[in-house]
């Protein structure tokens, strides 16, 4: 007599299980640059913040395009992967943000925030703009995000 199969209910991982590593080995792989670091926390609402802005489409990603808005004087918090090798690629944002008073912090990992935003490629820079849909987070992440002692 044959057994009936069950079905696995399969949990949805959180972010850093999609790369299969901690925190803790994915903030040791950060470069010289990233200040000011989120922390654990803070990481988890960014991703979140960055997967409610994904859905209405209220996200700027890549080097060239989240640039191209700063520059224009579009508002919101911009969010860096702290893996991103060269450095050389994106190293102008954070001065870029500070000049225009944008928010900004760094992540562990891009592949992390690659898939926040839906994407299957791993991303180097996101800029999250304000929306109604998800404000609440969205003031939480920015409070948080300004809160971080910026580099001298």
């Amino acid at each position: 007599m044959k057994s009936p199969k069950v079905k696995v209910k399969k949990e949805k991982p959180d972010d850093s299980a999609e790369t299969g590593r901690t925190f803790e080995e994915m903030v040791a792989n950060v470069n010289a640059i990233a200040q000011p670091l989120a922390a654990r926390k803070l990481s988890k609402k960014l991703y979140k913040c960055v997967k409610k802005a994904a859905k209405v489409r209220q996200i700027r990603r890549g080097v060239k395009e989240v640039q191209k808005f700063v520059n224009k004087g579009e508002k919101g918090i911009v969010v860096l992967a702290g893996d991103t090798l060269p450095i050389d690629v994106y190293s102008h944002l954070p001065i870029l943000c500070e000049d225009k008073s944008l928010p900004y912090a760094f992540i562990p990992s891009k592949m992390d925030l690659g898939a926040a935003a839906g994407s299957k490629r791993p991303t180097c820079v996101i800029m999250i703009k304000p929306h109604e849909e998800y404000q609440e987070a969205y003031d939480e992440c920015l409070d948080e995000v300004k809160a971080l002692n910026l580099p001298v």
